[in-house]
């Protein structure tokens, strides 16, 4: 539902904090979320960290300029000695342990009480690529926070079925927005507040204590991070929120999920900036394949269709058996990628067959040695825990599993050797790319960001690699697999194509608008969230 259909205006501006501005609406949830003095934590944070954000990503530019301009990523010769140096991330808190199954959604109410009563061991609750960062959603999504921690969050359907916690519930976890993102209707000295800084700062200050209370902790994922100063941002904000609250420093702990290339070749850095809050790497597929494409954009390589990119493949390979070694050469967790499968209670036949590439992926991961996997849907919950209880067994994880020889077999420079021997470009994927990311987009502009398409669970990070491989093979004259070039013909005529099979759908004009922007503009996008929220109501 669009912002400007919701609530009524703020009435009380006097009453928040001095240098804050709310733009948004009045919610019902408002003022239980945006308290004063939740909102001047916020702006504490944002006052201390706002500078050295608008740094890092000014930095991240330059290193994009310097790759376009020919140099190589590698690892990073002034830190070695944090790769050969003797030390070990914190132990785990016991409810972040066991990790063989997690399960991921957006802050929705029901969704959420789905997930915390499926059985996997954890649950991350979305405020980033699964959510559509509407105002409503934004603010609602950490009342429902609020509720999950006190175990009052209830919901009813509309038939009247009623939805509640179970006396067991995944432990859980939060991930706020990215750093490049910015939460628009909440302005800090007249300036717009990091979507990280808020998302986490609400998040944190309601919660921390009642976590703590109830035997868990404040637990975060941080997606998209480029680089170990990111991470060291991430401490530093860490122990300014625990000195602020009076927790002790080490109380918090976060999950990196090494989504993007650059972040590839410092995990062990990450890791170290953030060894006293540092939970774990997470590999996170889409991401990581949108990242490769956008940093070496200017690379004469071509991806295939995306369903040939497998975490098989060589590159890929590399990444992931450098994030095993990585995490338990420092006594940090590895969790393994999405299962984004949703079954399907009409076809049987499609079930059997995607549970069972579900379950053969899931024995790839525990046979690597990661010590837990992601899945987005109740149902596949039993499928990766049955996989991974076979290695584990009563052990919480494999961390004993120190995967030596990585160090032997897997080098850097493999981290950036695109090849995928036999990949080809199809009629069919170009369709899935341009159908998937019509969709989403139509979905995401009318508030939803985690989107069932064609019996997968779909979220920005699918709609990212998508529109980056239609760039792609624009701006690279790439063929067919039968030989025909893929030009702005052919996208003009399958897009037609696709929107026809899709006629009706709300937004879908707006979502084609978006998609032409983003993939026949000569420079490639950094994110396509950042133009996609100036068109969110």
């Amino acid at each position: 539902m669009a912002d400007n259909a919701l609530g009524t205006p703020w009435r009380k501006p006097m009453t928040l904090p001095k240098g804050i501005e709310i733009t948004g609406p009045k919610l019902p949830a408002s003022d239980s979320v945006l308290t004063p003095e939740a909102l001047a934590f916020v702006a504490g944070l944002q006052r201390e960290f706002g500078a050295v954000r608008k740094g890092l990503l000014q930095r991240r530019a330059e290193v994009a300029r310097r790759i376009a301009a020919g140099e190589k990523p590698g690892l990073l010769e002034h830190t070695r000695f944090i790769r050969e140096g003797d030390w070990r991330v914190a132990p785990a808190p016991p409810d972040l342990d066991d990790r063989r199954t997690e399960i991921t959604g957006p802050v929705e109410r029901k969704m959420m009480i789905n997930a915390l009563n499926s059985g996997a061991k954890v649950f991350m609750a979305d405020c980033e690529d699964a959510l559509s960062p509407t105002w409503e959603n934004i603010v609602q999504g950490q009342q429902n926070l609020m509720d999950a921690v006190r175990r009052t969050i209830g919901f009813t359907s509309p038939e009247g079925k009623e939805y509640r916690l179970a006396e067991k519930t995944a432990t859980l976890v939060v991930r706020p927005r990215g750093w490049h993102l910015t939460e628009r209707h909440v302005l800090v000295d007249g300036e717009p507040v990091s979507g990280s800084l808020f998302d986490f700062g609400l998040y944190f200050f309601h919660n921390a204590h009642e976590l703590l209370k109830r035997g868990s902790g404040p637990y975060f994922y941080l997606p998209k991070l480029e680089s170990h100063l990111e991470a060291r941002l991430w401490n530093d904000v860490f122990n300014f929120a625990q000195d602020y609250v009076g927790i002790p420093r080490g109380t918090i702990r976060a999950t990196v999920l090494i989504e993007t290339i650059l972040a590839a070749f410092e995990m062990e850095e990450i890791l170290y900036e953030l060894r006293d809050h540092a939970a774990g790497l997470n590999a996170g597929r889409w991401d990581y394949i949108f990242s490769c494409i956008k940093k070496f954009a200017t690379e004469d390589v071509i991806f295939p269709d995306r369903v040939q990119i497998t975490m098989t493949v060589p590159f890929m390979r590399a990444y992931t058996e450098l994030l095993v070694r990585s995490c338990h050469k420092r006594g940090a967790h590895a969790i393994g990628g999405m299962a984004a499968f949703i079954p399907s209670r009409k076809d049987p036949e499609v079930n059997e067959r995607a549970i069972a590439a579900v379950t053969k992926d899931k024995e790839r991961e525990s046979g690597d040695g990661f010590d837990g996997t992601w899945v987005a849907h109740p149902d596949l919950v039993p499928v990766a825990i049955g996989v991974f209880d076979k290695v584990l067994g009563e052990k919480p994880n494999q961390k004993d599993r120190l995967r030596e020889d990585v160090e032997g077999k897997v080098r850097p420079e493999q981290l950036i050797d695109f090849n995928v021997p036999g990949g080809t470009v199809t009629e069919a994927g170009a369709r899935n790319n341009i159908s998937v990311e019509l969709q989403y987009m139509a979905a995401w502009l009318g508030g939803s960001g985690a989107v069932a398409i064609f019996n997968l669970m779909e979220d920005a990070a699918t709609a990212e690699i998508s529109r980056a491989q239609l760039w792609q093979w624009l701006r690279k004259g790439a063929r067919l697999e039968d030989g025909r070039p893929f030009t702005r013909e052919l996208y003009e005529q399958l897009k037609r194509e696709e929107m026809a099979k899709l006629a009706g759908m709300k937004n879908l004009e707006a979502a084609a608008q978006l998609l032409d922007e983003l993939v026949l503009q000569p420079e490639f996008r950094e994110f396509l969230t950042l133009p996609a929220y100036e068109r969110l109501s």
